[in-house]
């Protein structure tokens, strides 16, 4: 891996793959949900959309179109604390989707209509998430666990946040968080790194946009977010065949050292078949058919969650069952074949995980952008090596005896029983 800081505070990190013939490049943005004030709740995720509207270059369809002629793919995504876009081509095409992506990021012109004709299609995409159980359990949660802060607001906004959204305010938005401090221009593939640089330098210099007084990568403080909502149940009516529960408590910080030995629990717990999450409600009580457990953590938070879709009569039975669980971890830890199955778990998927370009490129530019500084794949490995059955006593006895945080999407209108089964 490699790294240059241009003088404008733009950061360009690389990774040569020279065994493959493909390139992936992305533009993380730091910027997400969490930094949008309540009246442009989604904006982040709706210049994800607009972006592609077209540019001073280039049109919408001239946009697509270039990266589709050459056989590449390209899309964005947007999460509470970043923002990713990001292309992948044959080696040979690099050139084109540096210049693309960044005509994306320097010179978007977002017009009226543009944001007019956008703002149905993202509030379709809120109404598609509403009416998908699986997919709303999860913004439920987070509202429920963080309350009206900073990590408890949707990603996609609301319809009135949307729908109130001014060409302005999305645009000075847009002029106000995509500055070259806080990007993070990442590339993996088979590539020379001083190419890229040659390459992102010119790109990036479209209308002037390198053109700012040198400035020091902007990282997010991790002073700790408080979680209002915790040992709390939240319950959304929804008359479905199964109800979806997701069931969590504090986890930790994502500069946390403990992050490793927490990646190994929530494995043992719900990471797989051999989960006891798996086990105990799948394999012998035959209670659902998805259950698992997985870990969250931003700047100055985090959690530890559990999953399960059932039947609506049988909710009540999964939470104890997911709450016997967790009480006996943490009084009694994992056993030394689990914690090696979980080691095993977390260590192997990582590294299938980097098997192609793209994985490769989200690895550094992530890291990059929220840690400052890209972990060597050797060390991350070593680190999960390295976690002893003290660590995950330690870190079991202290997030699992937590009050639970409960939210629920089902066929019910009273919370009172679940209330009674998480106190």
């Amino acid at each position: 891996m490699k790294k240059s800081v241009l003088p404008s505070g733009l950061r360009i990190v690389t990774e040569e793959v020279s065994t493959v013939r493909s390139a992936a490049v992305g533009i993380w943005v730091n910027v997400g949900s969490r930094d949008e004030t309540p009246s442009v709740a989604g904006a982040s995720h709706f210049l994800e959309h607009l972006l592609f509207k077209g540019t001073t270059t280039r049109s919408a369809m001239e946009i697509s179109s270039s990266i589709e002629a050459v056989g590449g793919e390209m899309n964005a995504f947007t999460s509470m604390e970043y923002t990713c876009f990001y292309a992948r081509v044959i080696d040979t095409d690099l050139k084109l989707a540096v210049d693309v992506i960044s005509d994306l990021i320097t010179s978007s012109i977002i017009t009226a209509e543009d944001v007019d004709s956008e703002r149905n299609v993202v509030l379709e995409e809120i109404a598609m998430r509403d009416d998908d159980p699986s997919d709303l359990i999860h913004d439920l949660f987070m509202e429920t666990y963080y309350g009206d802060n900073l990590l408890g607001r949707p990603i996609l906004g609301t319809v009135d946040s949307i729908k109130g959204m001014s060409r302005n305010s999305v645009f000075n938005y847009y002029k106000k968080k995509y500055l070259p401090r806080d990007l993070v221009v990442a590339v993996a593939g088979n590539v020379k790194h001083k190419d890229v640089v040659e390459l992102v330098e010119r790109a990036m210099s479209r209308d002037g946009f390198l053109d700012v007084a040198p400035a020091s990568p902007n990282l997010r403080e991790s002073a700790r977010i408080k979680a209002a909502g915790r040992g709390s149940v939240g319950l959304m009516y929804r008359k479905t065949e199964q109800s979806h529960l997701l069931m969590g408590v504090d986890g930790v910080a994502r500069t946390d050292d403990r992050r490793f030995a927490l990646s190994i629990l929530s494995s043992a717990l719900g990471g797989g078949m051999s989960s006891r999450l798996f086990q105990e409600i799948r394999e012998k009580r035959g209670l659902a058919y998805s259950t698992y457990s997985y870990v969250q953590q931003f700047a100055g938070a985090g959690s530890l969650s559990f999953y399960a879709g059932c039947a609506p009569s049988k909710t009540e039975e999964v939470v104890k069952i997911i709450r016997e669980i967790t009480h006996d971890v943490a009084r009694t830890g994992l056993t030394d074949e689990e914690i090696s199955r979980a080691k095993g778990a977390v260590s192997g998927s990582l590294v299938l995980s980097q098997e192609d370009s793209g994985s490769r490129m989200s690895r550094i530019g992530k890291s990059e952008l929220v840690y400052g500084e890209v972990m060597s794949f050797d060390e991350i490995l070593k680190r999960i090596a390295a976690v002893t059955p003290d660590d995950i006593r330690e870190i079991a006895s202290a997030v699992l005896p937590q009050s639970s945080t409960l939210a629920i999407v089902g066929p019910f209108k009273n919370a009172s029983k679940f209330e009674k089964v998480i106190a």
